[in-house]
């Protein structure tokens, strides 16, 4: 879209305000308001200044001074403001005119301009698969003589016998037991369905959504998928769209990868592809799941750099409670076709060979989408370059049950790593194939790792409620 069809379509909506946003290194958009009266040619040539410092990861107080430069391409009205609003997101650049190194926006463009110099393909096509929970009620508090959480649903298996509804009225999801059962064990269809509407106001293209299989209003929603920087631009829609849905609702959502003990977390499995000239390049008749070699390759780059890949895609301490063996998490880094309990399947149902593509299952929600995606194409375009095969690595094809697996033959499988800091450290040792081209920058690297450290030491020196059930008793 050009910059007068975003002036025209602020005129026609009569809109009040802009909203121009960016996003940190975590993924959270942040934004500033601007009157829509005010909003010129010259406000894109421009930028809107902000204080870089307020950012965490971002800049010192003393080079705080940075600019949002809006993207005409990305905007959507927003569906929840009282006055209407037009959504923008922005790239970053620094007062001198320069992109900033550590923009999440910019890595994912220099990512898709490494695909084309590379000579592999032309585009890069991603579709995450992100769940999330709704519940009724969230209450938790860390402080120095205490610590709790509390999340509540009306349909969770654990309400059968609460009479806080003024009458139980049953149909509750059991644990392990919510993928898709029709109403009224699923209660939460309309809010789904409303989602989605408001998903494709924004211009999102919705394939389907479902009750996942946690009990307490787990769910999924996907949508089309597109090339790498689209995609993220989309999840953050997503995010926003089913955050502010939910709360109209009167409920709340959340991504966090394990919310609930002893029953499944939430994932968010991508989908990738690569095409040159609209061509398929993943596909070949004949080959294992109708795979060609530069897929095979592109996968083995994926399981080979999973490690320290992880640490991008899996970015918190609580992705680590999700990826244990038992819950239908891919912990184990082999590929299989159709086959849940491995980190990279291939689908196999239904599947045009425009449609074949490789899901990597292990990342989750609290990834940001463009540093993630950037890294999952720079994992397998490496694996490419120096024909990583998966198969000779004994990484798979693993067509079976992962999880039934004897003993000895289960540690002949790699594993995820068991903590951040141990996927942290797998990327300190292993972070060329990122840097390849200046996709990510050395600098960008080591901020990330200490920005990220910092962070699991928050969690790490806290005193967990469960280790006085433990050693209280001592």
């Amino acid at each position: 879209m050009s910059v007068q069809k975003v002036l025209k379509l602020i005129q026609e909506n009569n809109i009040e305000w802009v909203d121009f946003r960016f996003v940190d290194l975590s993924g959270k958009a942040h934004h500033i308001s601007v009157p829509a009266s005010a909003v010129e040619e010259e406000t894109f040539e421009n930028g809107v200044a902000f204080d870089g410092s307020s950012i965490p990861g971002f800049r010192g107080i003393e080079e705080s001074d940075m600019v949002m430069m809006p993207d005409p391409e990305s905007v959507y009205i927003d569906a929840f403001t009282a006055h209407p609003t037009l959504n923008i997101m922005c790239n970053i650049h620094t007062p001198d005119g320069e992109r900033y190194d550590r923009d999440p926006r910019n890595i994912a463009e220099k990512a898709e301009a490494f695909l084309q110099t590379s000579g592999v393909g032309s585009e890069a096509f991603f579709a995450p698969e992100s769940e999330f929970f709704i519940f009724d009620d969230v209450r938790y508090h860390s402080g120095m003589n205490s610590s709790s959480f509390h999340v509540d649903s009306e349909e969770a298996g654990w309400n059968t016998n609460r009479t806080e509804e003024g009458g139980n009225l049953g149909f509750k999801v059991p644990v392990k037991g919510g993928y898709v059962p029709v109403a009224p064990v699923d209660s939460q269809q309309d809010i789904r369905s409303e989602m989605c509407r408001l998903l494709e106001e924004a211009g999102l293209v919705i394939e389907r959504h479902h009750h996942e299989v946690a009990t307490a209003g787990q769910a999924e929603i996907n949508f089309r998928f597109d090339t790498l920087k689209k995609t993220a631009d989309n999840l953050l829609k997503y995010k926003y769209i089913v955050h502010n849905t939910a709360r109209q609702y009167g409920k709340t959502a959340t991504f966090m990868p394990k919310p609930l003990f002893g029953d499944n977390g939430s994932g968010m499995h991508v989908h990738q592809s690569i095409f040159r000239d609209g061509n398929p390049l993943f596909y070949e008749k004949g080959g294992y799941a109708n795979l060609s070699e530069m897929a095979l390759h592109y996968i083995g780059g994926l399981l080979y750099h999973a490690p320290s890949l992880i640490a991008l895609t899996n970015p918190s301490t609580n992705s680590f409670k999700r990826l244990v063996p038992g819950y239908e998490a891919p912990v184990n880094l082999v590929f299989s076709k159709g086959n849940r309990s491995a980190a990279v399947r291939i689908p196999v149902a239904a599947v045009t060979p425009k449609g074949c593509r490789v899901e990597f299952r292990t990342p989750d929600s609290t990834a940001n989408p463009y540093l993630a995606f950037s890294a999952m194409l720079m994992a397998g375009l490496d694996g490419i370059k120096k024909k990583i095969n998966p198969i000779e690595l004994g990484y798979g094809p693993a067509d079976k049950n992962l999880y039934d697996l004897p003993e000895e033959e289960k540690s002949q499988i790699r594993s995820v790593p068991a903590s951040l800091e141990e996927a942290l450290d797998s990327l300190e040792a292993d972070s060329s194939f990122l840097t390849e081209g200046g996709v990510f920058s050395e600098d960008f690297v080591a901020n990330y790792i200490a920005f990220k450290r910092a962070e699991a030491k928050q969690v790490a020196v806290r005193v967990h409620p469960h280790e006085y059930s433990l050693y209280y008793d001592c």
